[in-house]
């Protein structure tokens, strides 16, 4: 009996200790929903420069249409993520890590289309070209530092839900943790462009 009671009171302690940090998490869990948003809006803008760069290179003459292709259906692939997450930072943890991994393959086909350039040296005179690439640009540095934001709000959101007693509640109320935007190690680099052919081959 003593030790049913000592449970008893073991449970509701860790209850009554738990509750403490609900407005802690609630308040840290509304941080990264709104880091969150504002990476949400710098990849929207980013593929929202693609077409414009492709259009214009077109324009110019130059005929990559696997090239195109590989950037298209990678750009598919991120707004069907993003679009299947609920706007505002509202994503769960798993739709935030399908964006995330869509956002990768999207960021690794670009180094393709600006390295067109190097085949291509009508695009480097082309001047709406160049101001797309410079719009976008600023867009990757954007993202670059959306990304450190969103990271430094889910180490603080994490390290706290992972903390005693915040673990109890989270445990309770199902305050999961929020993954991290890492970007994938192939998506910083961009193929190297001897011909054509390379950049085909550089999945």
């Amino acid at each position: 009996m003593k030790r049913v009671f000592l449970l008893i009171v073991i449970l509701v302690s860790g209850f009554l200790l738990s509750g403490c940090s609900y407005n802690e998490l609630t308040a840290k869990q509304q941080g990264v929903r709104g880091k969150w948003a504002d990476i949400e809006a710098a990849l929207q803008r980013r593929a929202d420069l693609i077409p414009n760069m492709i259009e214009t290179a077109k324009m110019v003459g130059v005929n990559e249409q696997e090239v195109f292709g590989q950037i298209s259906e990678a750009r598919s692939r991120l707004l069907n993520a993003t679009s299947a997450a609920p706007a505002g930072g509202d994503s769960t943890p798993e739709q935030k890590q399908a964006v995330i991994d869509a956002a990768n393959s999207f960021g690794g086909t670009i180094g393709r289309l600006l390295s067109l350039s190097e085949n291509y040296p009508q695009l480097r005179s082309s001047e709406a070209f160049m101001k797309v690439q410079d719009e976008l640009a600023g867009t990757e540095n954007r993202i670059a530092t959306t990304r450190q934001d969103y990271n430094k709000a889910v180490t603080d959101y994490n390290t706290t839900r992972n903390s005693f007693p915040a673990v109890l509640t989270a445990g309770l109320l199902g305050f999961k943790e929020e993954p991290f935007f890492k970007a994938d190690e192939s998506a910083k680099s961009v193929p190297t462009v001897g011909d054509a052919n390379s950049m085909r081959q550089h999945k």
